[in-house]
């Protein structure tokens, strides 16, 4: 349970896509996810706005809501003005309209849809304005656009996003009773691809889920897994599965090879469905067992198209939980998906190892609950990460990930030789941010 929906923004914002975890309501799991389509847009195609008859004790708390200064001013989907936390900053008239307060829509700066961004950000500078209405003729409502969102995309320029210019998210599913609406509600939000997570893939309900998913929802991207095998992956693809997870039990925080005995290698599953999937065009994703940055390169070198992180994002300033003290050391929570506080909550994760049927007591548990040391803001781990692969990229001769994943060669290295790769024969005085033992 990493990725909420600030964890999710700083990582598209880095390039990459955060996935909504499961264990929460409908409701606001689809809530999160509209949280990260509205964070970032050129073009904010449904403003929250707000009613001339409100008051402005509801501007206070739609803005402290949303965490929104400007609210558009509508009677029904007519725009009548803009009200904005300047109009209201000193206000102590609680009670007082909206209407009141408001700057009326004879005075806002109003753009035609498909205006050229060019002329929207001249506009901005010539009014010495922070946003402007997108309307039609009959003064219709249709978008706002913001400084704030334009210098997003100046400020990230790698920002993974959609056509609409939001920032792009997925959402974590399982295959138990009430997965349909779920997916409906997401696929509602915004939601860019779903991710039908399980802790063993190749099973009927996980392809029964997929097959019901893409006939209802033919343009939706779905991820599904996990699995190990490159039969298991032909069969999802067969199903209907545009990705397919790779890793059973290499998780930091899970038990699955000890507690049931099953699993494979990491490396040796990447390879083994890299191989089954060649030709159809279909991407794996490795899943866990990620601890360095060089982890991600190996996980290329084998066939991943893309690399999934928990414990490496865990403990970073966006993640959930709280920051804990802890013998002088500051920490966050971090529990598997397999652990008993996950399968136990409501909402849990227990049918991802087909316990949903079963009582508190008699759930047998597949991962674990810890702390990892408080890490700070996510985006130079993110740094960090990419420079390591991009290093591994020249020493290898690969300009690009392709390449990557076909002409590199992989060498067996014995116990003696993975103590040689570490720091050895020092005492390290200064902490890289980059390396731990």
């Amino acid at each position: 349970t990493v990725t909420e929906a600030r964890l999710a923004i700083a990582i598209a914002q880095e390039g990459g896509i955060g996935i909504i975890h499961k264990n929460m309501s409908v409701e606001q799991q689809a809530n999160e996810v509209r949280d990260v389509k509205r964070f970032e847009s050129g073009i904010i195609k449904d403003p929250i706005s707000i009613s001339p008859k409100a008051t402005i004790k509801d501007i206070f708390e739609m803005q402290q809501r949303h965490n929104i200064s400007a609210l558009p001013v509508v009677d029904g989907n007519t725009i009548v003005g803009l009200v904005t936390g300047r109009d209201v900053r000193f206000e102590t008239r609680l009670d007082e309209v909206v209407e009141n307060v408001m700057t009326p829509q004879d005075k806002l700066i109003t753009v035609a849809e498909g205006t050229n961004m060019a002329d929207v950000r001249a506009l901005l500078q010539q009014h010495r304005i922070e946003r402007v209405i997108i309307t039609n003729d009959q003064f219709d409502l249709l978008g706002m656009i913001t400084v704030r969102d334009i210098q997003k995309s100046s400020d990230f320029p790698n920002a993974c996003k959609d056509d609409a210019e939001q920032l792009r998210v997925g959402a974590a599913v399982g295959v138990a009773a009430g997965t349909g609406e779920r997916i409906d509600a997401l696929v509602e939000a915004g939601v860019d691809v779903i991710v039908i997570d399980t802790a063993h893939g190749h099973s009927q309900g996980v392809l029964d889920r997929v097959t019901k998913t893409k006939a209802k929802h033919p343009n939706l991207n779905i991820i599904a897994g996990n699995i190990a095998t490159g039969a298991a992956a032909l069969d999802l693809v067969k199903a209907g599965a545009d990705c397919v997870k790779v890793g059973i039990g290499p998780g930091s925080i899970c038990t699955t090879r000890i507690v049931a005995g099953v699993g494979v290698p990491q490396i040796t599953a990447i390879s083994d469905v890299a191989d089954a999937l060649k030709g159809t065009g279909i991407p794996l994703i490795a899943d866990g067992g990620i601890r360095y940055s060089g982890d991600i390169s190996k996980a290329f070198a084998a066939g991943a198209y893309c690399v999934m992180l928990g414990s490496m994002l865990a403990g970073t300033e966006e993640s959930p939980g709280e920051v804990e003290l802890y013998q002088g050391r500051s920490y966050k929570s971090y529990r598997g998906m397999g652990s008993i506080g996950a399968m136990n909550q409501a909402h849990g994760s227990s049918d991802r190892y087909f316990q949903s049927d079963s009582k508190a007591d008699k759930l047998v548990p597949e991962g674990v609950e810890g702390r990892v040391p408080f890490k700070g803001s996510v985006r130079p781990i993110i740094h960090q990460m990419i420079g390591g692969v991009r290093s591994s990229m020249g020493y290898t001769g690969c300009e690009t990930l392709d390449k990557m994943r076909t002409e590199t060669a992989f060498v067996q290295v014995t116990s003696a030789g993975m103590v040689e790769s570490h720091v050895h024969d020092v005492s390290i005085t200064k902490e890289a941010p980059n390396y731990h033992q």
